[in-house]
C-alpha cells in the first residue's frame, strides 16, 4: 500500500492539553495508570500460567484478555506518556499508520475475545455436563485464533481505507493519538465513501458484538435459576465480572465509533477511558470478583516470599 498524492511526511498531535502544569500532572497519572496496568495484567497471566487450580478455559482465555490489555494499551500510552513529558507531539506519517493498525487489531481482538468467553459462560452455566467436551483445549485455542484473526482483519480493513487517501494539509490531529475520525477531517478530498467503509467496519462490529453480548448474558442469568444457591453465587460473581468489563468497554466504543465521522470535544476523554483506564480496571475487576483468583494470586505471592526468605537464610 502506497500513499498516493501524499504531501505529508509527519503529524502534529495537539495532546490533552498544552499547559504545561496540567501537562505534568498527567504524565505522573497516566504514567501510575500504564505501570499499573502492566502489572496487574501480566500478574494475572502468570498466576494463571504457573498456577495448576486455575486449568479452566475460563482462566485460559482471561490470561488472553490480559496479554490483549497490555499490547493495546502499550500500542497507545506510552506514546502519550512520552508526548506529555518531552512536549514532542510530532509522528511521522509512519509512526501513526502503525499506531492506528496496532490499536484496531488489539481492540478488534479483544472485542472478539470478550464475545469467546460469553460464550465459555454459556456452556459452563447451560450445559456443565457437556463443558469440557465442548470447551476441550484444541478448540479454547481455535476460538483464541479466530479472535486474533477477526481483529486482524477488522484492522486491515481500517488501515487500506485511510493509507491511500491524499493527506495534502494542514496536518494537525485534535487528539493523542493516531485514530480513524481526526484523520479523516485532514484529508483533501471527499470521503464519504470512506465514511460509509469506516462506519460499516467499526461502527458496526461494536454495537452487534455488545447486543450479542447482552442477549448471551440474559440466557445466562435466566438459566441460574437451574443451579444451587452455591452455584448461582459463584455464576453471577463471574458474569458480573464479564458484564462490567464489557459495559466499560463497549460504551465508550460504541459512542466514538457508531456514529458518523464527526469528531467532538469529549472525544478525548472518551478515548482516555477504555484506551488507557479501562485496561488497568479489568484486573482489578476480575481478581475482586474471583475469589478462586485471588486465593491463587495469595498463594503465589506466599510462595514467592517463601522461596526467597528460604534463599536469604540458607545462602548456597
Amino acid at each position: 500500500m502506497e500513499p498516493r498524492n501524499n504531501n505529508i511526511s509527519y503529524f502534529v498531535l495537539l495532546g490533552l492539553t498544552k499547559n504545561p502544569k496540567e501537562q505534568k500532572v498527567l504524565f505522573v497519572m497516566f504514567l501510575i495508570f500504564y505501570i499499573l496496568t502492566v502489572l496487574g495484567n501480566f500478574l494475572i497471566i502468570i498466576t494463571v500460567t504457573i498456577s495448576k487450580t486455575l486449568n479452566s478455559p475460563m482462566y485460559f482465555f482471561l490470561a488472553s484478555l490480559s496479554f490483549m490489555d497490555v499490547t493495546y494499551s502499550s500500542s497507545i500510552t506510552p506514546r502519550l506518556i512520552s508526548d506529555l513529558f518531552f512536549g514532542e507531539k510530532n509522528v511521522s506519517f509512519e509512526s501513526c499508520m502503525t499506531q492506528l493498525f496496532a490499536e484496531h487489531l488489539f481492540a478488534g481482538s479483544g472485542v472478539f475475545l470478550l464475545l469467546v468467553m460469553a460464550y465459555d459462560r454459556y456452556v459452563a452455566i447451560c450445559k456443565p455436563l457437556h463443558y469440557l467436551v465442548i470447551m476441550r483445549q484444541r478448540v479454547c485455542v481455535v476460538l483464541l485464533v479466530v479472535s486474533w484473526v477477526g481483529g486482524f482483519l477488522h484492522s486491515v480493513i481500517q488501515l487500506s481505507t485511510v493509507y491511500g487517501l491524499p493527506f495534502c494539509g494542514p496536518n494537525v490531529i485534535d487528539h493523542y493519538m493516531c485514530d480513524m475520525y481526526p484523520l479523516l477531517k485532514l484529508v483533501c478530498t471527499d470521503t464519504y465513501v470512506t465514511d460509509l467503509l469506516v462506519a460499516s467496519n467499526g461502527g458496526l462490529i461494536c454495537p452487534i458484538v455488545f447486543l450479542l453480548l447482552l442477549v448471551s448474558y440474559v440466557v445466562i442469568l435466566h438459566s441460574l435459576k437451574n443451579l444451587s444457591q452455591e452455584g448461582r453465587r459463584k455464576a453471577l460473581q463471574t458474569c458480573g465480572s464479564h458484564i462490567t468489563v464489557v459495559v466499560c468497554f463497549f460504551v465508550p466504543c460504541i459512542f466514538i465509533n457508531a456514529r458518523p465521522a464527526k469528531t467532538f470535544p469529549i472525544d478525548k476523554s472518551v478515548s482516555v477511558f477504555y484506551t488507557v483506564i479501562t485496561p488497568m480496571l479489568n484486573p482489578l475487576i476480575y481478581s475482586l470478583r474471583n475469589s478462586e483468583l485471588t486465593n491463587a494470586m495469595k498463594k503465589l505471592w506466599k510462595r514467592n516470599i517463601i522461596s526467597h526468605s528460604k534463599k536469604v537464610h540458607h545462602p548456597t
